[in-house]
């Protein structure tokens, strides 16, 4: 019985920290573009993800990680790659990301339904 409360425990502060590395991510983003680093407003939120993508760590719901840059205007294809190969390049990003379960990293525009896994 121990045992299923200590996994309850670690489950809810799993998502804790998924849900502080998205609020941190989209601070980070707000302060990037008003700043004038970072040309494009990024904005991630959890997703299903892609049963495709899954590994070891996978979350069963929630293994996506959505990156939407809010441009207002439509993006193109190689754009939205370029916005991707940012994160993926961040090795330490990239670690924390498969740590915490996340499996599937899109990245969006925000017109249309134009996106790359």
């Amino acid at each position: 019985m121990w045992y299923k409360i200590i996994v309850i425990a670690d489950w809810f502060g799993e998502m804790a920290e998924r849900n502080k590395l998205v609020r941190d991510f989209n601070k980070a983003a707000k302060n990037a573009f008003i700043a004038g680093i970072s040309p494009t407003l990024l904005e991630t939120k959890i997703t299903l993800g892609e049963s495709a993508f899954r590994h070891a760590f996978s979350k069963f719901l929630g293994g996506g990680f959505r990156i939407k840059a809010l441009s207002g205007r439509p993006m193109e294809k190689s754009e939205l790659i370029e916005v991707g190969k940012v994160v993926l390049d961040n090795e330490e990003l990239v670690r924390k990301l498969i740590s915490l379960g996340w499996d599937t990293l899109e990245v969006h525009d925000s017109q249309g339904f134009r996106g790359c896994k």
